[in-house]
């Protein structure tokens, strides 16, 4: 990759990462009950099914998943369902007990934090639309295809790293506000809802990237 071209991708891996979107909401959502260090586990996942959609869409999959309507639509189903399952399941979740001063809320397992930012990642669709356009812009016949989508990995997961963690810490330090049961269920219900709400529109997703 010439090096006018990764600068290009480098800006433009900043324009996906800070663009909202179920990410976002679910680092912000588990900054606010759990920390900044806790989410880092959700932070990995979250990386590993980004890391998953950029060689499903830079090995030609993408294309071919876009180019079947009944392969995306499962792909476009599965991954709203799991967003409202989450939305839906912290929504109900409650106030619980009020935390007290330096009390976190108990997390969900390490391994269900890496496996939730996974899932959440690697069935949206309009993440894999997205690399199937841009990943072509950036690539070149001159150069090994695995050493490009080498590069492009390490920048955006890099990139994406930091602008999660953002996402987290900004959550995470509003922590001290939301010791109350009624701001911890609103809390809930606000991102609960959010996730609802991404994942609905994810239904409304095309194959050509387009909007019904």
């Amino acid at each position: 990759m010439e090096w006018h071209t990764w600068v290009a991708f480098f800006i433009a891996s900043w324009l996906i990462a800070i663009s909202p979107g179920s990410g976002a909401v679910l680092c912000m959502s588990h900054g606010l009950s759990y920390g900044v260090r806790k989410t880092e586990g959700t932070i990995i996942g979250l990386e590993i099914g980004l890391l998953f959609i950029l060689v499903v869409a830079g090995a030609g999959v993408g294309s071919l998943l876009i180019a079947s309507e009944v392969a995306f639509n499962v792909v476009k189903v599965l991954g709203a369902c799991y967003l409202i399952y989450l939305g839906f399941m912290q929504w109900r979740s409650g106030a619980g007990s009020p935390m007290e001063a330096g009390e976190q809320v108990a997390p969900m397992s390490l391994r269900r934090r890496i496996f939730t930012g996974m899932l959440t990642n690697a069935t949206n669709p309009k993440g894999i639309v997205f690399m199937v356009a841009v990943l072509p812009q950036f690539m070149t016949d001159a150069r090994p295809l695995w050493m490009q989508l080498l590069v492009m990995a390490v920048t955006l997961i890099f990139v994406d790293m930091i602008v999660m963690t953002g996402y987290a810490a900004s959550a995470s330090a509003l922590r001290r506000w939301m010791r109350s049961q009624r701001a911890m269920r609103n809390q809930n219900r606000v991102f609960g809802g959010l996730l609802m709400l991404v994942g609905t529109g994810l239904f409304f997703v095309k194959r050509g990237g387009q909007h019904a």
